[in-house]
């Protein structure tokens, strides 16, 4: 046989691996060497060498491998290590489908596959590669089984090549479907085509009345000036644009714009389209579709609306917040400097309250002494300014005490009027406007006024004498939006400004203008408590108070109180005068020794029994040890267990009811939580004098014996 020539069939192997094959040491393996090599096996690999197709045959158990030309492209970056190597160790990847696959053909056994999909590392990358695998036994010299023939034709471009196929098909079929719900939902307004080498534009019909062509005009011949004419002035430039980019980058064209109807109004439409090319490259055609987005431009445009609203909506309460948050530092830092204030007055007082009382003592024991008594006098007036001073003081801290009632702004200018005239001079104007019905206020008419006066004068000396002045009170309702940081709840105000059109204040001035003893009068015209104490009366009456004031253009405060139903409170009539001299016998009470002593010399100097003690605890062991007495006048705050507010409820509890008569420069909330005066409460502010104090036991006395 030719086969077993002196070559030892050899002859007719051509190609690479023909030469490998016989310059591979075979011997290093189960076949043996070279030479030695069995007919069978040496038949086999003639025949894989002369084929064409991809061909590896592994031999024996382990699988060595021998392999062809065509098969060794296939084994990419592992030839030629592959040469020899059992196909478990070539192969690791796979190395349990090859083992099934020696296993079975050794065992007499064929397999197929079609397409089969493995992950194989071919140039040192994995790669998903696709296969049709077809395995058949080799026979040895015995004709039993020996090794195995594979034929291996790598489908991967085909497989890849399908799928894409079937993507395309998909997203075509996708595309169809989308386009006839388009149509058949009335979306698409017709489609065109643009002939761009003969200049010519066709369409259909839907695309023909879009563009508001006379009926009868040819389809395959719509003028494109007409088209171009229907589009929006503001939009026509911007589609030419898009068409241009779109023919010379060979992408798809899309653009957004308005159309004219026949009515004059405009719809928004979308163009979409792509340009066609010769074989030379040039543009030859352009097909598009127009299509109907003006319900979703108008969607669009809604919510972009929204969207701003909502974002300005954002901004205001954040700038809101801020305000609020700066409020309540503002009121923080006037609530603390307003603790501090209030305790000062208390302790103030009470220091004036001592020299009043031995002024006037002095004062009455050197009746006939001139220069003593001018001396006094002074004093006192001194004094006088001092008490005024603390009273501002106490009204900045809101612990003044108020004796509020049912007012209505009708009677503001009653009160007022003539005074204002007087104050401002014959070179300020002043008006007062108010509304025909007028919410009434629960307010200290007294303390009403006093503010509104301070006001006025601030704004005389903003308007250097001369200018107007305007008081007017509006009924309004408050909203959240207003209330949010001003410690306020929304509903019903009523709402008194006093404005001028004076030299206005400066931002950094405002910041600080409720602040006391703040000022920016010169020295020795001015306290700087004016506004202080208009916004403690404010806030004491659950208001609230608030500046506008631009410089150059003048200033207006505002004041806000809650609206009240009750009835207006009755104005008590002043009545006859009463007798100030007694004869009853008057407990006091009072912490301050030198206070203590004043006083019981000043009551004793007018005809009264007095018993004194230093604190409550020792007024009530009195009491309760049997003493009878027709009045008591206490401090209102004081050390020890029994506080003077014990006293009072105790007294109030008796039959009939003993009287008492509260001394005091500073209330806090001894008396009561808001500083305001029960009806059967009486209270003596310090510092007072003789007549002051004689006449308030006078008038304690007689209204309880009525």
């Amino acid at each position: 046989m030719q086969f077993l020539s002196k070559d030892h069939g050899c002859e007719g192997w051509r190609g690479e691996m023909a030469t490998r094959i016989r310059g591979f040491d075979w011997s290093l393996t189960e076949l043996g060497p070279f030479d030695l090599w069995s007919p069978a096996l040496r038949m086999a690999t003639q025949f894989l060498l002369a084929s064409p197709v991809p061909l590896v045959m592994l031999w024996g158990r382990p699988g060595y491998m021998i392999y062809n030309d065509a098969y060794s492209l296939f084994a990419g970056g592992r030839h030629p290590y592959l040469l020899g190597s059992p196909v478990e160790m070539g192969w690791p990847e796979v190395a349990d489908f090859n083992r099934n696959v020696v296993d079975t053909c050794l065992a007499g056994g064929t397999l197929s596959y079609h397409s089969k999909e493995l992950v194989l590392l071919r140039n040192g990358v994995p790669e998903d590669v696709w296969m049709d695998l077809y395995y058949s036994p080799v026979p040895g010299d015995d004709g039993s089984p020996a090794g195995v023939m594979a034929i291996v034709v790598e489908t991967t471009a085909h497989v890849l090549s399908e799928r894409a196929r079937e993507a395309a098909e998909r997203a075509h079929r996708a595309t169809s479907e989308r386009l006839q719900m388009a149509l058949n939902t009335g979306a698409v307004l017709g489609s065109f085509v643009w002939d761009i080498k003969g200049g010519q534009l066709s369409g259909d019909e839907r695309f023909a009345r879009t563009f508001l062509y006379p009926p009868g005009t040819p389809l395959e011949h719509l003028p494109a000036e007409q088209a171009l004419a229907a589009i929006h002035d503001d939009d026509r430039q911007r589609v030419q644009a898009a068409i241009d980019v779109a023919i010379q980058q060979h992408s798809g064209y899309n653009a957004e714009y308005r159309l004219q109807r026949a009515d004059g109004s405009y719809r928004w439409v979308q163009a979409s389209g792509r340009c066609d090319y010769d074989a030379q490259g040039a543009p030859s055609r352009f097909p598009g579709v127009l299509i109907d987005i003006h319900e979703r431009k108008i969607a669009e445009d809604s919510l972009l609306q929204l969207t701003r609203n909502l974002e300005q909506r954002v901004e205001q309460e954040v700038r809101a917040r801020s305000e609020a948050e700066e409020k309540l530092r503002q009121s923080q830092k006037l609530e603390a400097l307003g603790g501090l204030t209030g305790g000062v007055a208390h302790d103030f007082n009470n220091v004036l309250q001592v020299i009043a009382g031995n002024l006037h003592l002095l004062g009455r024991q050197q009746q006939d002494n001139a220069p003593i008594q001018r001396r006094v006098a002074a004093a006192l007036a001194a004094v006088e300014r001092g008490a005024k001073l603390s009273a501002q003081l106490l009204a900045f801290a809101r612990r003044q005490p108020l004796s509020p009632g049912v007012y209505n702004l009708r009677r503001l200018y009653d009160g007022l009027g003539e005074l204002l005239l007087r104050a401002m001079g014959e070179t300020v104007q002043v008006r007062m406007h108010t509304p025909e019905q007028p919410w009434s206020i629960h307010v200290d008419r007294n303390q009403l006024e006093n503010a509104v006066l301070n006001l006025a004068l601030n704004a005389r000396d903003a308007m250097g004498g001369e200018g107007e002045l305007v008081i007017s009170a509006d009924n309004v309702v408050l909203g959240h939006e207003f209330c949010t940081g001003k410690e306020l709840s929304p509903g019903d105000y009523v709402r008194l400004s006093v404005s001028d059109d004076g030299v206005g204040m400066a931002p950094a001035t405002l910041a600080q203008a409720f602040e006391p003893f703040f000022t920016t009068k010169p020295d020795g015209h001015g306290t700087g408590l004016g506004l202080s104490m208009v916004f403690g009366f404010v806030r004491q009456s659950a208001g609230h108070v608030e500046i506008c004031s631009v410089e150059g253009q003048g200033t207006t405060v505002q004041m806000y109180f809650p609206r009240s139903h009750a009835a207006e409170s009755v104005e008590e009539v002043p009545g006859a005068a009463v007798m100030i001299d007694g004869e009853e016998t008057i407990l006091v009470v009072e912490d301050d020794e030198q206070v203590r002593a004043t006083a019981a010399e000043l009551l004793e100097q007018s005809g009264y029994r007095v018993i004194t003690a230093e604190n409550g605890d020792v007024a009530m062991r009195f009491l309760l040890d049997g003493l009878r007495v027709d009045l008591i006048f206490t401090d209102v705050v004081m050390p020890g267990q029994v506080k003077s507010a014990d006293l009072a409820t105790w007294a109030q509890a008796r039959t009939p009811p003993l009287p008492v008569l509260f001394a005091s420069g500073h209330t806090r909330d001894i008396i009561s939580r808001n500083y305001e005066l029960a009806p059967h409460q009486h209270l003596l502010r310090k510092p007072y004098g003789p007549d002051a104090l004689t006449a308030m036991v006078r008038r304690v006395l007689q209204a309880e014996q009525d």
